[in-house]
């Protein structure tokens, strides 16, 4: 089955995350193909003309999940247009990565999960951890393991999570949040600002969880992580010739890519990773 996905799409470009920071095993590249479990199915993904080629054929929302996956939601085309009269800089940046897609995390808890488990570390570090947290409560395919379910995590205690390399904060963290009453599913009706709001009420998630979870799951055009040491860098690289900048810097860098920051964000980091 072929999904479509809007011009331009690399699939190379989309899922390079998925093979910068060591193995995933809920999103396990193999062969030139991403394999994931969507609504209890594992699905091949693979390159095809006018977008992928799902194996075996899946239909309805399994569909529109592997759209969002490949980030068929932003608007490349606005955003190479304001590139080309607003920033020299990021236009350069936007041919060089022609067709790169962020990946959307589909599921709110996984993507939230994600974020905690990366604070304060360093990608690398939080991949492995969770790593061990999808293989000891989640569910195993023929390739790729399905992400824990929320009922799965709520039912574990912080210390059976410490055991996988969380930090005791993290632990509880993650466990409270998967015994939480809050529906993660209705924060996509609401605006930026309230997301935010309602995310930094729960314990151990703070703003620079609610911009990723605005940026990676929701998909905000205006989502712009600024205490994200990574964002940090790169534009410290990529536009400040390596002078330090501080998070403040960074947040009113952002005004500079009105409408477009999630995009400019992402493009930025991808660059500083595979273009430096």
């Amino acid at each position: 089955m072929l999904v479509a996905l809007p011009e331009p799409f690399s699939f190379e470009l989309t899922t390079e995350r998925y093979r910068s920071f060591g193995r995933d095993p809920v999103n396990v590249w193999e062969d030139g193909r991403l394999h994931r479990v969507v609504a209890g199915r594992e699905l091949a993904l693979a390159p095809a003309p006018g977008g992928v080629r799902v194996e075996p054929p899946a239909r309805g929302d399994v569909e529109a999940e592997v759209r969002r996956l490949l980030g068929a939601p932003f608007d490349l085309v606005g955003f190479a247009a304001h590139a080309e009269t607003a920033d020299p800089l990021l236009a350069r940046l936007v041919r060089a990565l022609r067709g790169l897609r962020p990946s959307l995390t589909p599921d709110p808890f996984e993507a939230l999960v994600g974020s905690i488990t990366a604070q304060q570390v360093s990608l690398r570090a939080a991949v492995a951890i969770r790593c061990r947290l999808v293989e000891r409560l989640g569910e195993r395919h023929a390739r790729a393991w399905a992400f824990p379910t929320r009922e799965r995590v709520a039912a574990a205690s912080p210390d059976d999570l410490r055991a996988l390399g969380l930090s005791t904060r993290k632990a509880e963290y993650v466990v409270s949040l998967a015994r939480s009453d809050v529906d993660l599913h209705r924060l996509a009706a609401l605006p930026d600002d309230d997301v935010k709001r309602a995310l930094t009420a729960l314990r151990g998630l703070g703003e620079w969880t609610a911009d990723w979870f605005l940026a990676r799951h929701l998909g905000r055009p205006d989502a712009w992580p600024a205490g994200d040491l990574a964002l940090r860098k790169a534009v410290s690289a990529l536009y400040l010739d390596g002078r330090p900048v501080s998070v403040e810097e960074t947040r009113a860098f952002g005004a500079r890519f009105d409408r477009h920051r999630n995009l400019a964000a992402h493009y930025l980091l991808v660059a500083n990773r595979v273009l430096a």
